[in-house]
């Protein structure tokens, strides 16, 4: 394995600095992606990103090159959350997921990670995951077809041009990230918003006033939770899926950089960062920050494994969340650009989750394997709701109670059971 440059001579400082910042570019699209579709404003999103990474570096002793940004996993719940509690409630259900992560660090930290395997093994979080993609499905065509993400408005009146757009940015984004070589592959995203964006604008679909009205200096419009028992019960189990993607993210920058991370600092410090960067982010009204895998794919190619690029992005980050224009200019970004680019993001979502019991080789002919698939899928794409008095369980938490619950007490198969295989 090729070593990390880090360990000959050292870049120029202003040769990091630059290197951040093109991180950070790998990053934007998706990193402000949560926001535009849920509602958050996306200036504390840049810099709940930045703040969030720094305090990550600080759990992890700056030893892990890796950017914090807005989870996919989120999407649902906070969308959910904002129209059903609002945007200050969903933050404090927010915070609390964030300490659900540190709690999950607690217990590799005692337990090591096998607690973890044991108790999220693939066959829960294969269909978890694939859940989440498969549940958005309707948000992202009503998207691109030019209406509101529930359905109920029209945004474009011309049905022809709303697909013509929302189908040049997915077009966008296949071709670049099937075909783009070098750092573009690793952007698909904003390509197809480019793109999209450009092509919205020629037809007169951009609205410039707000931006030319926006202030160059502003502070980031910060929200402090409040705390709804109801919206708390509701994000915890979306931690789940997020939890099992870490693992993943670090296992990938550890084979990248020859050094294992999960032993030093440990899986358990990555874990609490990530925990203490998304409730920090919630205190302030961002939405939830984890490890980002396209950045690590940024590390990869790149060759520059030092930490300090990754402070450097996150001050870039930080430094951008204060330019009021920046925020304004996102913010006329048509929905329907933003659809066209959800119909692919959201596939790949319920795509990971397919791969994950295909990886593993989860056997779906064992009895208890099919049971625990069958009922997740149906409940979270059929919609099943629990009602328990004024508090009701339903989508993704629904999907990771009943999942975890049916795994624990479904007897295992005493040959051929692949359910504990390990990711």
């Amino acid at each position: 394995m090729q070593q990390p440059s880090m360990t000959g001579a050292q870049p120029p400082t202003w040769q990091n600095i630059l290197v951040g910042a093109q991180m950070l570019f790998v990053a934007f699209g998706a990193l402000v992606l949560v926001p535009l579709i849920t509602g958050l404003d996306t200036n504390v999103a840049l810099f709940t990103a930045g703040f969030g990474t720094l305090l990550f570096q600080i759990c992890t002793k700056g030893k892990v090159p890796v950017f914090l940004a807005s989870s996919f996993a989120f999407i649902v719940p906070i969308h959910y959350g904002v129209q059903t509690w609002g945007i200050p409630a969903t933050m404090g259900g927010l915070l609390a997921a964030g300490v659900m992560y540190m709690i999950f660090g607690g217990l590799i930290k005692l337990r090591g990670s096998r607690v973890i395997e044991a108790l999220l093994p693939p066959v829960v979080t294969g269909p978890m995951i694939a859940i989440i993609g498969l549940t958005l499905a309707p948000v992202a065509v009503n998207m691109a077809l030019g209406k509101s993400g529930d359905g109920s408005a029209v945004v474009v009146g011309s049905y022809s041009t709303a697909l013509f757009i929302s189908m040049l940015s997915l077009l966008t984004t296949l071709l670049v990230a099937v075909w783009a070589k070098g750092i573009f592959r690793l952007i698909p995203i904003l390509s197809g918003i480019v793109v999209g964006y450009l092509t919205a604008l020629a037809m007169g679909l951009v609205d410039f006033k707000p931006v030319l009205d926006a202030p160059w200096f502003s502070i980031p419009h910060f929200t402090t939770p409040e705390f709804q028992w109801q919206a708390i019960l509701f994000m915890l189990p979306v931690v789940i899926a997020p939890t099992i993607e870490h693992v993943g993210d670090i296992m990938a920058i550890s084979s990248v950089t020859g050094k294992d991370y999960a032993k030093d600092p440990g899986l358990h410090r990555t874990l609490g960062g990530d925990g203490l960067a998304t409730s920090a982010a919630a205190l302030l009204g961002g939405p939830p920050c984890i490890t980002y895998a396209e950045v690590i794919g940024a590390v990869t190619l790149t060759r520059n494994f030092n930490p300090m690029v990754m402070t450097f992005a996150a001050c870039w980050a930080v430094f951008m969340s204060f330019i009021g224009k920046i925020g304004a200019f996102l913010n006329t970004i048509p929905s329907v650009v933003m659809g066209g680019i959800m119909v692919l993001l959201f596939g790949s979502i319920a795509a990971v989750g397919i791969n994950i019991l295909v990886k593993n080789k989860v056997d779906l002919s064992a009895a208890r394997n099919l049971c625990i698939v069958s009922i997740v899928l149906v409940f979270g794409i059929g919609g099943m709701v629990f009602n328990f008095g004024e508090y009701s369980l339903q989508g993704i938490s629904l999907c990771g109670v009943i999942a975890i619950v049916l795994n624990l007490i479904l007897p295992k198969a005493p040959v051929h059971d692949s359910t504990h295989s390990v990711h």
